[in-house]
């Protein structure tokens, strides 16, 4: 295998890992409006005359998008001549520009004409999906030379069940998290776990609401995931790719929730927020490699 190929497709992955903490940066400092109504010029001006601090996070967010766009391209017209034979490069060659695409056209649509929140939430999914066929992509790349264990395993209905289960449910949590920030409502609820604050009681109004719907969201995909380990745990200590994946992905979950839970107790420290961003991201693309074994493996009765 080429090692250029290899090279870019690692390129590619770090860099749409950027585009995501990028966006989260966007929407954590309320920058979305910094280049004002104007895309993909900055108040009308290719150089803008009136720097400010928000207009720096949107046009480098924009510029780091723009130029790993160029990399997803190049990354899957390459994959796809190189590795087209095996039968899932094709589809996430597609699949990881077409959706990238897809949320810079939802970005620019965003910032000419305004978007709802509930339709801004999106935004931060598509991206994720993008992020998640580039790094499948990379590991097909590898594959290849057999740098990377994917080989074809074998698992029970159960497993297969709970895999593509919970990797969809995790589509779910993510855009539960995107609407909290989307809405403000990262702090309407100032205790953790529970939404206390002066008065205990259920969520009185709609931003409690989406607060403590993403927090019950999170809890339960990590009972989930935490079930699912132990299976692995229990009957795949064998496949090792199996059992350390899960582990890595339990381990994941662990953080996402703590690092949730710093969030809020911190007031919205900006660091731990891009770094529960950055876990997320990581999680969903270790559940959709887990959906590429399934999809590839023996089912055992």
């Amino acid at each position: 295998m080429h090692k250029g190929l290899k090279w870019l497709s690692v390129l590619t992955t770090l860099g749409m890992l950027f585009v995501l903490l990028g966006g989260a940066l966007v929407t954590k400092t309320e920058s979305g409006m910094g280049c004002g109504r104007s895309w993909p010029l900055c108040h009308g001006e290719l150089i803008p005359s009136n720097i400010t601090f928000e207009l720096v996070v949107e046009l480098a967010h924009r510029v780091v998008s723009g130029g790993v766009g160029l990399l997803v391209l190049a990354l899957s017209i390459w994959s796809w001549r190189s590795i087209g034979h095996k039968r899932e490069t094709k589809f996430l060659s597609i699949l990881s520009f077409s959706f990238l695409l897809l949320q810079a056209l939802i970005g620019a649509a965003a910032v000419m004409w305004g978007q709802n929140d509930f339709v801004l939430a999106i935004h931060f999914g598509i991206s994720l999906i993008s992020f998640a066929s580039v790094l499948l992509l990379t590991l097909l790349i590898f594959e290849v030379d057999q740098k990377f264990d994917a080989r074809t395993i074998v698992m029970n209905k159960r497993m297969k069940f709970h895999i593509f289960g919970v990797t969809i449910y995790s589509y779910l949590v993510v855009y539960t998290g995107a609407l909290v920030r989307h809405t403000n409502a990262s702090l309407v609820c100032r205790d953790w776990p529970l939404c206390v604050n002066d008065n205990p009681s259920l969520p009185t109004n709609m931003y409690e609401w989406i607060q403590m719907g993403h927090r019950t969201a999170a809890g339960l995909i990590f009972i989930w995931i935490a079930y699912i380990t132990y299976i692995a745990i229990k009957h795949h200590k064998h496949q090792k790719v199996l059992y350390w994946g899960w582990i890595i992905a339990f381990t994941l979950v662990s953080l996402q929730v703590l690092s949730g839970a710093l969030v809020v107790l911190t007031r919205l420290n900006l660091a731990l927020a891009l770094i529960h961003a950055l876990i997320i991201s990581c999680l969903f693309g270790l559940l959709c490699y887990f959906i590429l074994l399934a999809s590839r493996s023996q089912i055992k009765n």
